[in-house]
Formats: C-alpha cells, sequence, structure tokens
C-alpha cells in the first residue's frame, strides 16, 4: 500500500491500494472513533459499491445512515447541502461522528462542505470513485457548492480525516468520466511534471502509478499553500476559464472537458508558446478530450467575473512558458480578455 502522508493543519494520510474497498471498515476506524457515520454516495456509485461499503462498516459496529443524491454537478447545491445537515441533525449526530464520502468530485466537495459546517465541524473521510476525485479533488480540503452565480462559491477549506483510493473503481467508469479525470492528470504535467507529461504522452504508466504520482505533487503543494494564496493557486491552470466554460455551458460540459478547453485556450495564448500549445493539444485529443468552445471571449469574460480568484480589479492566472514550469500571474481583469482572444483565435 502507497501511503502519503499530507502535512496541513491537519495531518492525515492517503491510502493508496487495489483492492482498498474490501477493508474499508479497518482503515476508518484507525481514525474516526465514531458511533454513526453518513455515508453520503450518489445514484450512480450506490448500486455498485454502496451496499458492499456500508455492510463493512455496519458489521465494524458503526450506526449507517446512508445518503443518496442524484448523481452530477446539478446535486452540489444549496438546497441538497441543507437537506444532507438536516439529515445529520434529525439523526441525532455528535461532533464526534462522520460523514464518509463515497463518490466523485461532487459527493466529495458536498460531503465535506456540510462536514465542514454542521456543528462548527465534524470528521469525514474521502473515498473517492473517479479518476478526477482520485487525482485532485479529494485531496486538499476544499470543499464548496455553487451558487447561481457561479461555480464554488460557498465552500471552506476542511481536511478530511483520511482519504482511501482503490485503483480498481476506476475499471467501472465510463469512457467520458475517465477522460475527465485525465484532464487534471495532464494539468499537472504541465505545471510541475515533465516526466508525467511524457508518460502520458508514450502511455507508459499504469492508473496506481499516475494516480501516486498527481496524489505526491497535489499533497506537497498543499502542505506548502494551504489556504491558496501561493503556489497552490498554480493548480488552477486552465480553471478560470474553464469554470467560465461550465458557467456558460450551464454545466452540460463536464468540469473535466472544460479544464481541459481551458488549458488549450491559455496555451495557446502564450506568447511563443505555440510548441508546447501543439504537445498539449496531441495529449489532450489523445485522451478523448476536447481543446475548442463555441463561446465567444465576451461571454467567457462575462462568465469569469464571477471567479472567486478574482481580487478586486485584479485576477490570478496560470502561464506556462516550459514544460512542468507553471507560473502564478497577476494580471488587471481586463487583460483576461486579451487571453481569452488569443486562445479561441487560433
Amino acid at each position: 500500500m502507497e501511503r502519503i502522508k499530507v502535512g496541513t493543519s491537519r495531518t492525515y494520510e492517503i491510502h493508496i491500494e487495489e483492492g482498498l474497498l474490501d477493508h474499508v471498515a479497518e482503515e476508518c476506524s484507525a481514525v474516526l472513533k465514531s458511533e454513526k457515520l453518513l455515508l453520503l454516495t450518489d445514484s450512480n456509485v450506490q448500486p455498485l459499491y454502496g451496499d458492499a461499503v456500508c455492510r463493512s462498516l455496519t458489521d465494524a459496529g458503526y450506526q449507517v445512515i446512508e445518503y443518496v443524491i442524484p448523481a452530477g454537478e446539478e446535486s452540489k447545491n444549496t438546497e441538497q447541502y441543507l437537506k444532507v445537515v438536516s439529515t445529520l441533525a434529525k439523526e441525532g449526530f455528535s461532533r464526534s461522528d462522520a460523514i464518509v464520502a463515497l463518490g466523485g468530485g461532487v459527493v466529495g466537495d458536498l460531503a465535506g462542505f456540510c462536514a465542514s459546517s454542521y456543528l462548527r465541524g465534524i470528521p469525514f473521510v474521502q473515498i473517492p470513485t473517479t479518476l478526477l476525485a482520485c487525482v485532485d479533488s479529494s485531496v486538499g480540503g476544499k470543499t464548496a457548492v455553487n451558487l447561481p452565480e457561479g461555480k464554488n462559491l460557498l465552500g471552506a477549506f476542511y481536511q478530511p480525516r483520511l482519504v482511501l483510493i482503490d485503483p480498481l473503481v476506476l475499471k467501472t467508469l465510463t469512457p467520458a468520466v475517465y477522460a475527465d479525470g485525465m484532464a487534471e492528470v495532464i494539468k499537472y504535467g504541465m505545471i510541475r511534471d515533465e516526466e508525467l507529461f511524457d508518460a502520458l504522452e508514450n502511455h507508459v504508466w499504469t492508473d496506481t502509478q499516475i494516480i501516486t504520482r498527481c496524489v505526491t505533487i497535489k499533497s506537497r503543494v498543499v502542505a506548502e499553500d494551504e489556504f491558496d494564496n501561493g503556489c497552490r493557486l498554480l493548480l488552477n491552470y486552465g480553471h478560470t476559464v474553464g469554470h467560465a466554460i461550465e458557467q456558460c455551458s450551464h454545466f452540460e460540459i463536464s468540469h473535466g472537458s472544460a479544464v481541459a478547453i481551458g488549458m488549450a485556450v491559455m496555451a495557446r495564448a502564450e506568447e511563443g508558446g505555440a510548441p508546447l500549445a501543439d504537445r498539449l493539444d496531441v495529449v489532450l485529443k489523445d485522451y478523448g478530450l476536447p481543446t475548442a468552445c463555441a463561446f465567444s471571449p465576451d461571454e467567457l469574460y462575462r462568465a469569469a467575473m464571477a471567479d472567486k480568484k478574482r481580487r478586486n480589479q485584479t485576477l490570478h492566472v496560470i502561464t506556462v512558458p516550459s514544460l512542468g514550469n507553471g507560473t502564478v500571474v497577476t494580471i488587471p481583469v481586463e487583460e483576461l480578455r486579451g487571453y481569452l482572444q488569443r486562445g479561441l483565435s487560433q
């Protein structure tokens, strides 16, 4: 088993092992001293893994309340948040009880935000079941729900007690959902790891190797900058444009696809960055990801103005002048128009 320690305000471990779902209760009991657990999952994941995980936890002596949300980004909202925390209150959850998030990024973000705010904070465990959640959203403590005005605008930094990653769950993903996760994997190669990017170009690493490398990168970045004020901003490569694309599409374009387009736009907008932009374009398409969208620069600019990374009249954007060397650049918000115009015109 791979064990990666995340040294944030609350230190915790990420465990990565094929077959890990078979002993979830054993792993949880090492960090949770709870009587009750809310197993939060979605309508896609529950039939695949929900019953087995629930049975394992129940057999270990936990009182398990299973809560299933409809699958999809539309469930990451304030209405669903209130339903979950109301369930915690009705079931008499105390501050020592916990939430277990079994699912992708939507489930993990919602569960984490509920855990951060119910009784001013209760423990939670992340069990990601998508590649995107394994390599990115389950690690680092960003929790949130969406508002009609924008994505992830209501949230908190709140670290899990444990992250359990079983790479075998990826075998049940559709090609489109797997591709969504690859967008975040490719992001890590672009901003921090030329060796990873080369491996993706040549298809030479296993899923376990890819997950382990990405999680290692993220855990180091998060430990250095837990609250997103410095180097952690690098992890937003492609996300400012990507979130705007999601917003403009009313979330019909998936997060991974939107980030892929966002990275392609930013790479094409780089001065003298054509060779790297071409390599990125090939890799994204190779993994089934889009590199273009139908929205205009003006539409995306208006949507980007709701981005939480905006600071008054400035905005942080991430550029990659050379492979593996992402850079945080602070620009006047108006300059984003230029990036969008250059990146969408090619």
